[in-house]
């Protein structure tokens, strides 16, 4: 059995029934195995252990000894689990008891099996030592020494570096240095060296840090908890803890994350598409189970693929239903799916969005080479004019001095062109958004999705722990059908309805009607109701009816008890509204929940399913009759009740515990009392039983020899309780919904609650508003396609709807042309997870199932982390467009005048000079990615609508300024280009020479580091320094391009061929530069939609494409939400 948990079924004795060992085939019991020195003590070294699950090879495990030998050659109890914190049972304690799906078919250990041996005496460190950790090895990281070497392995590195070292040449040998100059030409080759050595380490230090970024996602990704069975208790560990011999459970939900060997439980099927190469339920059984299968085949051998069952649990697989337990006997690298995912490491896909700046990056690349072949070229074509017509007279190291300069400047113009800060700025926005928002509670899985959830346009989200606090209380409940128990009964009269039934209600008209109004109300019809407060129940109950109570609480349900590890108190774990159920239990002092479960023999169990919406147990009384306990939706189940148990406030305490209980014919208070707690927007639970006399019950349809069809076991069944537990909404899920709204994105809420309760919480969170639609999850789903298109962009609420009524509404959306973002938990919620855009997944009441389906993990299980994921969507977006706005306009500058400029001059130089040319590079690539794409997000995101599909990268708004703000640069510095010595009234000497091309240089850099404050903004709006104070990244980068560009005019001469300014010329070049900011207000007053007209006919801009977003007008089918909340009731 499992020590408090899921029971399992065992062989109960009792005093009139003494034990009696059951024998088993001899075949489990005969290992001749012995410890060897590789893996002593224990009798069975790793890879023998892996073979097992990776062959699936029950002849194998057969000659180990079975399941029996193998539990003792690893040393473990199967019973207690490993004596980590305690010691195991030692001979003469209870026998392990070891169980198979059959009821009666228990087995107990054979006389050989026992608890001593040298395999028991190994400690934790022995089994580490054996078999290893539960971890993958680490993967190796790049050192920065390595990434900076393949950064200077860049074509453009390479470039730059060929240009370096041909100035460096020129310098130390004096070429090109006129007679009486000092010999400092060098110099301009190693600044050169050092403009490449600073975007190498930028470059790198950038993709080390999103390196580490990485692994500490993938960190907090493997990061999960499993349940196993140590020192005969249920304990929650870290997976990584997990060890060979362990005893882990198994619920549905669950992704296994070792391999082993199936010990017991009940409907386990496991989805192994890692083992077998296709999506198949394949049946666990026992050990024993599987030889009798074995030999029912007449000896023709065990085929798990053809039987469809087997006993080995393969790591990776997923719980697709049932509870039980397994050994351990494979981790790591060692197990089955870890050992395949190590071998398939590689480095993660591309994002959209770094497809998309990878493919722009390649166009520009191209544009600029081609500037560059233009420029050399046209450049060598006047070179072999002079050279022919002997004008101007060179000597022959002259002309290669000139052709050296001209391939130097059509080289350092190629390189100035390549944008190589546009995938550097992409990397760098998704490594700071995803920093971000794993400190704000989310957990990004798939990189990628965080610019997808950019442009969402719908969110799906559920109910229970998204949108309310997934703190669960009973605060409201019938016994039967008459007996209301409320949670604090005299301060809540007015929301139970109940009457005061000490003196009448004053009928003046001067009471107070706010309770009349605040809460729907449902008045008592019926003469036999009454109301007590929850915490005197007890004594309206009788012994029978408290034990049947209690049973259906403590058995039926998979909670257990366990130590927090932050608080170091004992607390519930498990399903939040069993956590509910046991806690009323313990606060009304009755039975031990874990003495209850494991006092009752359990010989099956129904696990929760999502299409059922309930759960239950079959117990075997004392009487020898068998017992079905029922726990799900109340709108379900009470449709199916034929009786319900009878209280009275008078309750006789002194009857049998094992008397008859009183039942009487169902009435209709009882759904009275459901709609009652649904207005209050309580979850509504029933609590029912039925009787058998025998198991599997005489007549039932059966699936296997011991499990009875669901639908044969739903009826005539009887109503023990209705239990109303309170949720409450989440601070702030308010706000969340309305700036959900406000930023463009519709919420539609699914639930599995009813249409009152969910029609009540979605009005008070704002997502059910005035023309919306509710509706129930088998309405929409009968719908055929064409009626849910019209419905669905009107359909708000979907209650009392499945897993797949959520994935045919994600279906129906994306039809429509909506990016969908989808909430889901449980294990059914995989395929909408899959089917949306952007999946996430619940990380504190969230499956392993749905978190390996989902795109992002919300941490706290917050609706307002989705608000959050769509404002960090949008920043790295806009992080992207910012940087491309700017970037684009100083590449056009620097090409257009150096081009100009080069092919002007007689002497094959242009207004920059290489390393001036380099200079310019590094604050328009390398620092203009630092400052741009590291932008925090802000609440002002939301205030836009979300983008198309079809929405391009470049908008008209960026577009206008780019082509603004570079006709601007480009004109100011051909002006004082050629204009310069007249403007500033200087000589044509080398000295007045050198301060107009100081002048020339600090203009540009000035007006580059303005627009790159301007850039800060996309829309129309004025203000460029909203937050500027949030992001020292910018601050810093725009001090040191300004403090780099004053060192360089007055320490940097004789490398830039600059000099020291007068304060005029600096006070021109500020203003020149400063002026980009007041010209980017002036280009925002422009109109837009005449200029992206005319850029979309001089076809600078591609039409935009723009997919429906909303279908034909949704004609709300009649009597469909008025008599659901009218009435509460589903359509028919």
């Amino acid at each position: 059995m499992i020590t408090g948990g899921p029971k399992l079924p065992v062989h109960k004795t009792t005093d009139e029934d003494p034990p009696s060992p059951i024998i088993i085939t001899q075949s489990s019991v005969h290992s001749t195995s012995t410890p060897a020195p590789g893996h002593a003590p224990f009798k069975f070294g790793p890879p023998q252990l892996a073979s097992l699950v990776d062959l699936k090879d029950l002849d194998a495990l057969e000659t180990l000894g079975g399941i029996f030998g193998l539990l003792s050659g690893l040393g473990v109890n199967p019973r207690c689990g490993l004596p980590i914190g305690g010691n195991l049972p030692r001979p003469g304690d209870p026998p392990a008891v070891i169980t198979s799906d059959h009821p009666g078919g228990e087995c107990q250990a054979p006389d050989q099996y026992s608890y001593e041996g040298p395999p028991f005496s190994g400690t934790i460190e022995d089994r580490r030592q054996v078999y290893g950790l539960n971890a993958l090895p680490v993967r190796k990281s790049r050192s920065l020494v390595q990434l900076m070497w393949l950064a200077l392995r860049h074509r453009v590195s390479i470039l730059a570096s060929i240009v370096a070292v041909v100035s460096l040449a020129l310098g130390f040998f004096g070429l090109g240095r006129g007679t009486g100059k000092p010999p400092v030409a060098w110099v301009e080759g190693v600044v050169h060296i050092g403009a490449i050595f600073i975007v190498v380490i930028i470059c790198s230090l950038s993709e080390w840090q999103k390196e580490r970024q990485l692994r500490i996602l993938d960190h907090k990704k493997k990061q999960r908890r499993v349940n196993v069975i140590r020192c005969n208790d249920e304990r929650v560990i870290d997976v990584k803890d997990l060890l060979v011999g362990d005893i882990a459970l198994i619920e549905p939900g669950e992704i296994i994350p070792c391999d082993g060997v199936f010990i017991s439980g009940h409907n386990v099927t496991c989805d192994e598409p890692g083992a077998t190469g296709k999506s198949d339920a394949i049946k666990k059984a026992s050990y024993d189970d599987c030889v009798a299968l074995r030999e029912t085949a007449n000896g023709q051998g065990f085929d798990a693929a053809h039987t469809g069952t087997d006993c080995f649990m393969v790591s990776g697989s997923k719980v697709l239903d049932g509870h039980g337990k397994y050994v351990v006997i494979a981790v790591g690298q060692k197990s089955f799916n870890n050992g395949r995912v190590t071998m398939a490491r590689g480095d993660p896909d591309p994002t959209p969005l770094q497809e998309k700046s990878n493919q722009l990056a390649q166009v520009i690349s191209k544009i600029g080479c081609a500037a560059g072949l233009a420029l050399f070229t046209a450049l060598m074509i006047r070179f072999f004019v002079q050279l022919g017509t002997g004008e101007p007279a060179r000597t022959a190291n002259e002309k290669g001095i000139a052709f050296t300069q001209i391939l130097i400047i059509s080289v350092t113009l190629v390189v100035a062109a390549v944008p190589e800060g546009l995938p550097l700025a992409v990397t760098l926005a998704l490594a700071f958004a995803t920093k971000r928002m794993s400190a704000d509670g989310l957990l990004v899985r798939i990189i990628g999705s965080c610019e997808i959830m950019a442009n969402a346009s719908v969110v799906c989200t559920d109910k229970t722990g998204i949108l309310t606090q997934n703190v669960m209380t009973v605060v409201a409940g019938s016994i039967g059908v008459h007996g209301q128990f409320p949670q604090n009964f005299e301060d809540s009269k007015a929301r139970t309805n109940a009457p005061d039934q000490d003196e009448d209600r004053d009928p003046s008209p001067e009471r107070d009607i706010t309770e009349a109004v605040d809460e729907p109300q449902v008045n008592p019809e019926h003469a036999d109701d009454f109301w007590i407060d929850q915490s005197e129940i007890s004594s309206i109950l009788s012994p029978q009816l408290r034990q049947l109570f209690n049973q259906s609480i403590a058995i039926n349900s998979t909670a257990f008890e366990d130590i927090d590890p932050k608080t170091k108190e004992v607390v519930f774990v498990g399903s939040k509204t069993e956590i509910a159920l046991l806690q009323f239990a313990k606060d009304l002092g009755w039975e031990n929940w874990k003495h209850t479960r494991d006092s009752a023999e359990i010989v099956h169990m129904i696990p929760f399913s999502s299409e059922r919406k309930a759960m239950g147990v079959v117990i075997r009384v004392c009487s020898g009759h068998y017992r079905l306990f029922l726990k799900g939706a109340s709108e379900i189940l009470t449709k199916m009740c034929t009786r319900h148990v009878v209280v009275s406030k008078d309750a006789d305490q002194s009857q049998d515990p094992n008397s008859e209980i009183d039942t009487r014919a169902i009435d209709d208070n009882i759904s009275r009392t459901v709609i009652s707690h649904a207005n209050q927007t309580l979850r509504t639970i029933a609590l029912c039983y039925r009787d058998f006399s025998s198991w599997p019950p005489p007549g039932a349809k059966l699936q296997s020899a011991d499990e009875a069809v669901y639908d044969d076991l739903f009826e005539d069944v009887i109503l023990v309780a209705i239990i109303g537990i309170g949720d409450p909404l989440r601070p702030g899920v308010c706000d969340a919904v309305a700036s959900c709204r406000r930023a463009g994105v519709t919420v539609k809420m699914c639930t599995g609650d009813n249409v009152l309760t969910a029609c009540t919480i979605a009005t008070q969170c704002g997502i059910y508003t005035a023309g919306g639609i509710i509706m129930e999850g088998p309405y929409f789903r009968a719908l055929d396609p064409k009626d849910r298109t019209e419905i669905a962009p009107r359909l708000q609420v979907l209650a009392r709807s499945s897993p797949e009524d959520k994935k045919i509404l994600v279906e129906t959306l994306h039809s429509l042309g909506e990016i969908v973002g989808v909430t889901g938990g449980g294990t059914n919620d995989g395929p909408a997870l899959k089917t949306a855009n952007v999946g996430f997944s619940m990380g504190i009441a969230g499956t392993e199932v749905a978190k390996e389906a989902s795109d992002i993990i919300l941490m706290d299980d917050n609706f307002s982390s989705i608000v959050e994921a769509i404002i960090w969507g949008r920043c790295v977006n806009d992080a992207v467009r910012k940087f491309l706005q700017f970037q684009i306009s100083a590449n056009i500058t620097t090409v257009i005048i150096t081009f100009v400029s080069a092919v002007a001059s007689g002497e094959e130089g242009s207004v920059l000079t290489a390393i001036q040319l380099l200079w310019v590079n590094i604050i328009m690539d390398t620092f203009a990615a630092l400052a741009l794409a590291t932008d925090p997000a802000s609440k002002s995101l939301l205030d836009r609508k979300p983008d198309t599909r079809g929405t391009r990268l470049f908008t008209a708004d960026m577009i206008k300024m780019i082509l603004g703000q570079s006709i601007y640069q480009v004109a100011i510095i051909l002006i004082f280009h050629f204009l310069g010595h007249s403007i500033l009234g200087l000589d044509h000497s080398d000295e007045g020479h050198k301060i107009v091309v100081t002048v020339v240089l600090n203009t540009l850099v000035f007006a580059l580091v303005f627009n790159s404050v301007n850039c800060r903004r996309l829309d129309q709006r004025f203000n460029i320094f909203e937050g500027i104070s949030n992001n020292w990244y910018f601050v810093v980068v725009i001090l040191i391009e300004i403090g780099g560009q004053i060192l360089i005019v007055f320490v940097g001469g004789a490398a830039f061929r600059v000099k020291p300014i007068p304060a005029r010329e600096w006070g021109i070049s500020l203003a020149l530069g400063f002026a980009s900011i007041p010209l980017g207000v002036l280009i925002r007053c422009i109109p837009t939609p005449p200029l992206e007209r005319a850029f979309i006919k001089l076809r600078i801009m591609s039409p935009e494409v723009i997919l429906p977003i909303t279908g034909p007008k949704a004609v709300e089918p009649p009597a469909l939400v008025a008599s659901y909340v009218g009435a509460g009731s589903s359509p028919s």
